[in-house]
């Protein structure tokens, strides 16, 4: 199994096609055995020698009756296929609503509601993704969790309530930093179309379990009328012939999500214990969940749908998606003795226990020596793989935020008055400008809130910006659609004030409308158009060419030092006239389109770039993320002193 992120990204997308293939192959066994069965029950078992006549008079068989059967069984797959998929359009908010689990805000006074918002936070900024909505699954006491979405622009994170209260905080880290795995390896992608193509071949047997219903309730009422009783008993016969073929849909599409799901849950796990550094954390949870009465166990009805989604088994089911227990324990803690923990009593949960303890986000005393940093030969060897150092780093980092920020980022009035604050220029005259456009369209509360929060904004740590746009995307997405209008409205007005478009701004225009912009309209996923970089060089050169004019290296050495990672592309170093965030922005639209193992390629290139002078200054490593964000490569935060490049 794959264990570099363009590699996992390049085989998520060769399983989508292998899925395809399967839904094809289901299709045509559900299909051919409808046909069969059909021609059966109107052949009475009647048939001629030959099989073209059947019945005592020699009739001609009515193939029309099969083929007109298998014809219906297509559209059922298809239109079942495509409501599920459009169904599920929403992102993962659909999911989690769908499995009955409720929005956690930051306003809750829930002990172990705050503890999961503040890990999967911590999280998220550790990984260089947007901070995504967590929802708790209110009924369910098993200890599970997932992670759903199309990407991380609108990913969620669901968590039931037993895996709320009854993990430590070390315990709840394993587990989310396991999610998190599959929201950077493009699972929830994969995980959302397994969904909407087996709801297809999943319909019939679904449609022949209500006709059998049915039947039995039409039962009484079928007493007083003549023809009653045969009409059940076609009723009857028909919904068990639904039922039988929908068996083969349930066969494959077990089979299917089996395939699919088990070695990614092995990678995740990997994935989590390189994130935490913690092996006892997500090996704890294992244990736990092998200790406890509920176990993994979801009992809402859609529980079965999204069970190849989950942390550990949700349902019981012929084909395990999940490896088994013991050996996932074994897996992460070879000495394990094969016992599992003794159960919680019932008024007590691991959150009670955590309540006294620190290590929230924000709270976390880290001021000590920081860890030294692995020396990375390579800048792509980051992407998608967030170290435990990148999460301690994201601790200290919202530590030293002013609590009034904090606060304030995780509302929605609070995190619109922050984006605008960071948007204010330092030059008094463009201020006022910004100021006056801003009190003429934004709310007044917005507007004033903007006021007293932007002497604190001035006086953050630089590195803390991206971090604080990742930070207000929930409360964000909560906008209503006109809130939306009008946030982006402020938005551009404050960036055109000084009649120039700034790096920064440039950079929090895409991270934070690239995120937030699919939650309000549609928005299309870039395809994979370029196998290689050789029909790119023009845009290949503008990306290199503003990269080196906005460092403080000389322009032709990064240049020089960029183009070196794509020897086979003809390149050149262009004007700094032609070095426009336009056309920057054009270029990195086309090369989100070429395949994952020139990403890489790219990412290298630029990181040399921006260290030609040996010196990456907090601006360039903004940028660099920007630019990964954009081709669909998270990146985590870029630390103090650490090398990217040779």
């Amino acid at each position: 199994m794959a264990t570099d992120f363009f590699e996992r990204q390049a085989h998520a997308r060769r399983t989508t096609w292998w899925l395809i293939a399967m839904f094809a192959l289901a299709v045509v066994g559900i299909v051919g055995t409808t046909i069969v069965v059909t021609a059966v029950a109107v052949g009475g078992g009647e048939f001629s020698a030959n099989g073209s006549r059947f019945g005592r008079g020699g009739e001609e068989f009515p193939w029309q009756i099969p083929l007109g059967a298998g014809a219906a069984a297509i559209a059922m797959i298809g239109g079942g296929s495509l409501y599920k998929i459009a169904e599920l359009s929403g992102g993962g908010t659909v999911v989690a609503e769908r499995l009955g689990g409720r929005r956690v805000y930051p306003n809750t006074t829930d002990f172990a509601e705050k503890r999961l918002l503040n890990v999967v936070e911590e999280m998220a900024l550790a990984s260089g993704v947007p901070v995504p909505p967590v929802f708790l699954l209110e009924q369910e006491q098993g200890i599970n969790a997932f992670a759903a979405g199309f990407s991380p622009s609108d990913a969620v994170v669901g968590v039931t309530r037993g895996c709320a209260e009854q993990l430590t905080r070390d315990q709840l880290q394993g587990v989310i930093a396991h999610e998190f795995s599959h929201i950077l390896n493009g699972d929830m992608r994969l995980n959302l179309r397994v969904i909407g193509v087996l709801y297809g071949i999943l319909l019939m047997g679904l449609v022949g379990r209500e006709l059998l219903f049915a039947a039995g309730r039409s039962h009484s009422r079928s007493d007083n009328r003549r023809d009653g009783g045969q009409g059940r008993l076609i009723l009857l016969l028909i919904g068990l012939a639904f039922m039988v073929i929908g068996f083969i849909g349930l066969f494959i599409g077990n089979l299917i999500k089996a395939a699919v799901s088990r070695q990614r849950e092995y990678l995740a796990d990997a994935s989590a214990v390189q994130f935490t550094r913690n092996p006892e954390g997500i090996a704890g949870a294992l244990r736990r969940i092998g200790a406890a009465v509920f176990g993994s166990k979801l009992v809402h009805p859609n529980a079965a749908e999204a069970s190849h989604m989950y942390f550990s088994p949700g349902i019981s089911s012929l084909f395990a998606t999940h490896p088994p227990l013991g050996e996932r324990i074994r897996r992460i803690d070879p000495q394990w003795d094969g016992k599992f923990p003794t159960p919680l009593p019932e008024h007590v949960t691991a959150a009670m226990l955590d309540q006294g303890a620190v290590g929230l986000v924000g709270e976390a005393d880290i001021s000590g020596t920081r860890v030294p940093v692995r020396v990375v030969e390579h800048a792509a060897d980051q992407v998608g793989s967030p170290r435990a150092i990148h999460q301690s780093y994201a601790a200290e980092l919202v530590a030293a935020m002013p609590p009034a920020i904090v606060d304030a980022v995780h509302e929605p009035y609070g995190a619109r008055a922050v984006i605008f604050a960071t948007l204010l220029d330092r030059d008094s005259d463009i201020r006022a400008t910004q100021l006056r456009e801003l009190e003429q369209i934004a709310d007044e509360p917005v507007f004033e809130l903007t006021l007293r929060l932007a002497p604190a904004v001035n006086q953050l740590d630089v590195r803390a910006r991206l971090p604080l746009v990742d930070m207000s995307l929930p409360a964000l997405r909560a906008l209503s659609p006109a809130q939306y209008r009008q946030f982006i409205d402020c938005f551009t007005r404050l960036v055109q004030a000084d009649q120039r478009l700034g790096l920064f701004e440039w950079t929090l225009h895409h991270i934070l409308l690239r995120h937030l912009r699919p939650q309000f309209e549609r928005v299309r996923s870039p395809q994979i158009v370029y196998h290689g970089l050789q029909r790119l060089a023009e845009p290949c050169s503008v990306l290199l060419s503003c990269l080196a004019r906005a460092s403080d290296a000389d322009d032709q050495a990064a240049f020089d030092s960029g183009a070196g990672h794509l020897a086979d592309v003809t390149l050149q170093l262009l004007p700094a006239e032609q070095c426009t965030l336009t056309r920057l922005n054009d270029s990195l639209r086309q090369l989100s389109q070429v395949v994952e193992k020139q990403r890489r390629r790219l990412i290298d290139a630029c990181a040399a770039c921006i260290c030609a002078d040996r010196d990456v200054r907090v601006r360039e490593a903004e940028l660099l993320r920007a630019i990964c964000d954009i081709l669909d490569c998270p990146m985590p935060p870029l630390l103090p002193g650490q090398p990217l490049a040779n």
